[in-house]
């Protein structure tokens, strides 16, 4: 009989949602619960719920306005803010954020989810697998009697992650770096409660655990990605190790991807893109995508402003449509650009992170990661896009951050949960 848990997450922007979708197999009828909007949720916790979603959008679109946008968005920052990791010190006093976040659950936000679960689970409860904390929050709090397990989807993490009394808490962490994981400990939770396990990639985009299809696509990648064979000359030997042979040809041109935020942050950016690769576009020396998301609005945009040119748009009308689309899409790009957000983990399916500004105190940590781990560069003028995009190329420095991604970065966090959570 296959083992199934309940598999949480939240509708708020797409991080949360997109960590949870390569779980879902793990799911009871492969289904993935959204904690603000599943089906017979109360009155009281959808207005909650909404407010919560709607003041996020609200202060992620607000950064756009002149002069006031960033005031607000700094102020919203420095209460998610994540205080420096040295010297290392006990971090395990709550901060405000986390303290508002459990001041709505003890007046009764989330029970009715929660004893939902527990009655549908029957005799034997099932696990709970959750991406957003304030789901586990709500679990330990109404005393789910299954096991309660949280994905994190950043590389390093707040406060607000760990629970108000750590070292009473049951609450086990799946932990997507060596960061948050040690993290965890100067928060307080106990050694026994976190496991490392990388951050859940999509099985679409690996294969079996011998990664059969990830490598398959970084070989026709790399080709693409080293034009001048500069990065092949230097490290033949480790490319023939790890992936073997690569082929005389790609199987398909080079191809730039560019996906905006949640909040369809940074879509002007997404047209500049394709505004200065204009030329390139139309005599096919590159291929762009545009990831719209799920947003019509966005998509939209996509397409008035890229008429006349051989541009593709990923747009769904469902979230896992969307993802689906995306993974697909992924498979036969090159190169990812993107703000710092969960997309960082997926430079380990070799993959290049072209870094757009980041939007946050976590964006700017996971940047922090990307350039420190060596699976990605900063953005340069986009006007100029045309030079140092094709610079970087003949140097072999996007092959370079490709192959560091896929050798150092963990591609197994998927098969690593689903084994903690059912041997």
């Amino acid at each position: 009989m296959k083992k199934t848990a309940w598999v949480i997450a939240v509708d708020m922007g797409y991080g949360h949602q997109r960590t949870a979708y390569p779980l879902r197999h793990l799911a009871v009828g492969e289904k993935v619960i959204n904690a603000n909007n599943y089906e017979g949720i109360s009155e009281e916790d959808r207005i909650a719920w909404k407010r919560a979603k709607d003041g996020y959008e609200f202060v992620s679109a607000f950064t756009r306005t002149p002069i006031i946008g960033p005031l607000v968005f700094g102020l919203f920052n420095k209460i998610q803010r994540i205080l420096n990791f040295y010297p290392k010190r006990d971090l395990s006093k709550p901060n405000f954020q986390l303290k508002q976040t459990l001041a709505p659950i003890n007046k009764g936000w989330g029970e009715h989810l929660i004893k939902t679960l527990q009655l549908r689970s029957g005799k034997k409860p099932l696990p709970i697998i959750a991406t957003f904390f304030t789901a586990v929050f709500m679990a330990e709090h109404f005393k789910y009697p299954g096991e309660i397990y949280c994905v994190v989807c950043d590389t390093d993490i707040s406060r607000t992650w760990a629970p108000l009394n750590p070292k009473k808490s049951r609450i086990k962490y799946f932990a997507p770096t060596e960061r948050v994981a040690e993290r965890l400990k100067l928060y307080g939770v106990k050694s026994k409660n976190i496991f490392l396990t990388g951050y859940p990639l999509p099985e679409e985009n690996i294969g079996s655990q011998k990664m059969d299809v990830l490598k398959a696509d970084l070989k026709n990648r790399l080709v693409n990605l080293d034009p001048s064979k500069n990065y092949f000359k230097n490290y033949k030997e480790l490319i023939n190790l790890k992936l073997g042979r690569l082929p005389q040809k790609s199987n398909h041109p080079l191809t730039l991807m560019f996906a905006v935020g949640g909040a369809g942050a940074q879509k002007d950016l997404g047209v500049k893109i394709v505004k200065n690769l204009t030329r390139e576009i139309k005599t096919g020396k590159i291929k762009v995508i545009l990831v719209a998301g799920v947003r019509p609005k966005i998509k939209d945009y996509f397409l008035e402003n890229t008429k006349r040119l051989d541009v593709e748009i990923i747009f769904d009308d469902t979230m896992e449509g969307y993802f689906q689309k995306f993974n697909q899409a992924l498979r036969r790009a090159d190169i990812l650009w993107t703000k710092p957000s969960e997309l960082s983990f997926y430079a380990a399916l070799g993959i290049p992170i072209i870094i757009a500004p980041p939007i946050g105190s976590q964006e700017d940590f996971n940047q922090r990661w990307l350039l420190n781990s060596g699976f990605g560069l900063l953005q340069k003028d986009v006007n100029y896009i045309n030079e140092w995009l094709f610079d970087w190329l003949n140097r072999g420095f996007l092959a370079e951050a490709a192959m560091q991604g896929f050798v150092e970065g963990e591609k197994m966090g998927t098969f690593n949960i689903k084994k903690i959570c059912f041997g």
